[in-house]
């Protein structure tokens, strides 16, 4: 989440920096999810619900690092 706001403050030529980080910290944390999910730790109702918006938010990273590399 500092990251994006980080990314929301910087300057245009910082933005897509800052953009890469979080989709790498977003990664990160889905593969944190499968891993619970192999070790049977957590409902996979939940879990898929959450790889739902995980992948939401990848899709809105996405968008914004492509508008930012476009301008």
């Amino acid at each position: 989440m500092e990251i994006l706001v980080m990314a929301k403050s910087a300057p245009k030529t910082l933005k897509a920096a800052y953009l890469l980080k979080g989709m790498g910290k977003l990664e990160i944390s889905i593969l944190k999810l499968r891993l619970l999910l192999e070790l049977k730790l957590v409902n996979e109702t939940k879990l898929f619900q959450l790889q739902t918006q995980l992948a939401e938010i990848g899709r809105m990273l996405g968008g914004w690092l492509k508008a930012t590399q476009s301008s």
